[in-house]
C-alpha cells in the first residue's frame, strides 16, 4: 500500500519534498558513493527550483556533484524549447548548484523518436553496468488530470511493454506529439518513487487511483514498485476527494 501525505499548501508540500530529496540524497552519498535521481518535468520544474537549493544547503552530506540525474521523460524538441524538460531544469534548477553538479543524462538532440530512446536506453545502462534493469535511488513524477505519468498515457500499448526500459511515443494526446519515456519496468525497479500532484484538477482521479482502484487501472495506477517504496506527496486541493488527514511540514 503506498503511503500518502498531505500538506496543507504547495509551499509546505514543497519544502517536505526538497528535504526528503536532500535526505534521500546524503543516505546514498555516505552508504555507496553516489545518488541517482530521475526528475519529471511539468510543474516539478519550478517547485525544485524554488526549494531543493536551501533544502540542500542545510544538508551538507547530499553532495550534486556525486549525483547522477536523468529525465524521466523528455519532448523531442530543441533543449532551448520551453517544451524541453532538460533545458527547463538546466536553467532553472541544476544552474543554481555548486560546480561541477551533477552528472547528467538526457535524450540527445537531433534524433528520431525510435533512435533517441534506443540512445537513451544505452545511456542508462551503462550508467548502471552490472544491472538488468536500472535501480534508481529516487524518481520523482507526476500525475496528470488523465492519470498519466510520465508520457505513460490511458490506454496506450505502452502500458504493457515489458521489455524496453525506454520507448519512443509517437502520439501523445498532450503536445508535442513526439516523446521518450521510461516503461513501467524501469519506473518500478526504483528503490524510491515520488508521486507529487498539486491543485483541484487531480483530485477526481487522485480518488479513481488512490481509493477506486477502477479497471482498467489508469497509468500512475500501475506505479507499484517491485521492492522499493512509493510515496504521494498531495496538497489540499489534489487531496479534496479523499479521506486522509493533513500533515504539517516541520
Amino acid at each position: 500500500m503506498a503511503a500518502v501525505s498531505v500538506f496543507p499548501s504547495q509551499g509546505e508540500l514543497g519544502a517536505a519534498l526538497a528535504r526528503l530529496v536532500a535526505e534521500a540524497a546524503a543516505e546514498a552519498v555516505a552508504s555507496g558513493g553516489r545518488f541517482t535521481l530521475g526528475l519529471s518535468g511539468g510543474s516539478l520544474v519550478p517547485l525544485l527550483a524554488r526549494e531543493l537549493p536551501p533544502a540542500l544547503s542545510a544538508a551538507p552530506g547530499a553532495e550534486p556533484a556525486r549525483w547522477l540525474v536523468a529525465f524521466c521523460d523528455e519532448r523531442l524538441v530543441p533543449p532551448e524549447h520551453p517544451e524541453s524538460t532538460g533545458g527547463a531544469y538546466r536553467a532553472q534548477l541544476l544552474s543554481q548548484l555548486p560546480p561541477p553538479g551533477p552528472r547528467v543524462l538526457g535524450v540527445s538532440p537531433g534524433l528520431g523518436p525510435a533512435e533517441a530512446a534506443r540512445d537513451y536506453e544505452e545511456q542508462l545502462r551503462r550508467a548502471f553496468p552490472g544491472m538488468d534493469i536500472p535501480q534508481f535511488d529516487l524518481l520523482l513524477l507526476g500525475v496528470g488530470p488523465d492519470g498519466h505519468t510520465c508520457s505513460l498515457f490511458p490506454g496506450h500499448a505502452l502500458l504493457q511493454e515489458q521489455t524496453s526500459l525506454v520507448c519512443p511515443v509517437l502520439d501523445s494526446p498532450k503536445p508535442p506529439p513526439q516523446r521518450v519515456t521510461m516503461t513501467l519496468p524501469l519506473l518500478n525497479a526504483a528503490k524510491s518513487l515520488l508521486v507529487v500532484a498539486t491543485g483541484a484538477s487531480k483530485a477526481p482521479v487522485l480518488k479513481r487511483i488512490l481509493q477506486e482502484q477502477q479497471q482498467p487501472l489508469l497509468p500512475a495506477a500501475r506505479l507499484r514498485p517491485r521492492s522499493g517504496r512509493l510515496r504521494w506527496l498531495l496538497d489540499r486541493a489534489a487531496a479534496a476527494e479523499l479521506q486522509i488527514p493533513l500533515e504539517k511540514c516541520s
